[in-house]
């Protein structure tokens, strides 16, 4: 309550204010206050996936709920990310059939990132997630097995808290135009240069 001297005293009035404390800000609030962003980590250099890992598990120490969809990797991974995820209950789906480069069935491959794409357009519409990784789909886009007009239509409905990252080599030119960050790895130096196979805990 704010009280006052009485003029008559000669004395300074003073006010004294008592605050209440500001509520709880709860899951609602924030996804309000946020603005979601479409991020591309892109390029020829190591670190697409790996930057994209450091921005899951911050936003999963925030209490954030976030996914990773995995395009190109085996419904059987078991790589350090996978393994990490399983322990801290991460939700992280391995949905491709592996080095589709390498692939001796392409239409299953066609098939796995269609099935794959489906899933990725549920988690996109879903208000209940703050943080969406489209890992590695810019392959499955650059080779024509899911139309990028298809994948920016998803992203402009998505709700407007909720942030995007992609990643991969070679995103489209209409990927980068839509984004809101892009970053370009852009590779100087690589042990594989010198023989050296990719190393666990590094690498995978």
């Amino acid at each position: 309550m704010a009280t006052k001297a009485a003029a008559t005293t000669g004395m300074v009035a003073v006010a004294t204010t008592q605050e209440t404390p500001a509520p709880a800000e709860g899951p609602a609030a924030r996804q309000r206050r946020r603005h979601g962003l479409v991020v591309i980590n892109t390029g020829n250099g190591k670190g697409k996936t790996t930057a994209a890992l450091g921005v899951l598990f911050r936003a999963w120490g925030r209490g954030f709920k976030v996914v990773m969809l995995q395009f190109i990797k085996q419904t059987t991974s078991n790589y350090g990310e996978n393994r990490a995820a399983r322990k801290l209950s991460i939700e992280m789906i391995p949905l491709g059939g592996g080095f589709t480069w390498l692939s001796k069935d392409i239409e299953r491959d066609k098939a796995l990132a269609r099935q794959a794409w489906e899933l990725c357009k549920e988690k996109l519409r879903s208000p209940a997630y703050d943080v969406v990784i489209l890992d590695e789909i810019t392959y499955p886009i650059s080779y024509g097995w899911i139309p990028v007009e298809e994948v920016i239509a998803a992203l402009g409905e998505r709700p407007a808290h909720q942030h995007v990252i992609i990643t991969g080599r070679n995103a489209s030119e209409a990927l980068i135009e839509y984004a809101d960050l892009v970053t370009e790895m852009r590779e100087v130096k690589h042990p594989f240069q010198k023989g050296i196979k990719a190393q666990p805990g590094l690498d995978f």
